[in-house]
């Protein structure tokens, strides 16, 4: 074998080394999905505003349905009051909350007798039939834009909500 033609083997040969070694490391980098948590997935259903009796205040009720990882809502905002806040009932009163969990494969009810919304100081008073543009600002997911329906002051949904 001539020197030249050593040579060259030799450098194949290392570059098909340096080539397994590569595909080999990429196979263990932290893009392996099976080594991190799924972030979450989340799916916002049965939205709803009740038709508010006041000029001033109204409610709003939805479930938020997670099939990955956990994830926080934090706030929410519309253009239907600057003033939207979060609540719980505990022990039959109403109680502020500044973000709620929704946990894991699970979900998280905004329901009445339950936690819910609160939009104060309403730029008008939306009547059965109107459409309200809802953000619900999560920690890890970002913004989900819902449209909540206002349906009759005595709506129950089929689900018990």
């Amino acid at each position: 074998m001539s020197r030249r033609t050593g040579r060259r083997a030799g450098l194949l040969a290392a570059c098909s080394l340096v080539i397994t070694a590569t595909g080999t490391l990429a196979g263990c980098g932290s893009g392996d999905s099976s080594s991190s948590p799924a972030g979450p997935e989340l799916k916002v259903t049965g939205a709803y505003m009740p038709a508010p009796s006041m000029d001033t205040m109204a409610a709003g009720f939805f479930t938020v349905t997670n099939s990955g990882g956990a994830d926080t809502l934090t706030s929410v905002t519309s253009d239907l009051s600057d003033d939207v806040t979060m609540h719980a009932t505990v022990d039959g009163a109403m109680e502020e909350k500044k973000s709620f969990v929704v946990p894991a494969q699970g979900t998280l009810d905004f329901a009445s007798g339950g936690n819910h919304l609160m939009f104060a100081k309403l730029t008008h008073k939306p009547g059965q039939g109107e459409k309200v543009s809802v953000e619900l600002h999560f920690a890890k997911s970002g913004t989900v834009r819902i449209s909540m329906p206002v349906k009759p002051a005595t709506y129950t949904p089929k689900t018990g909500r």
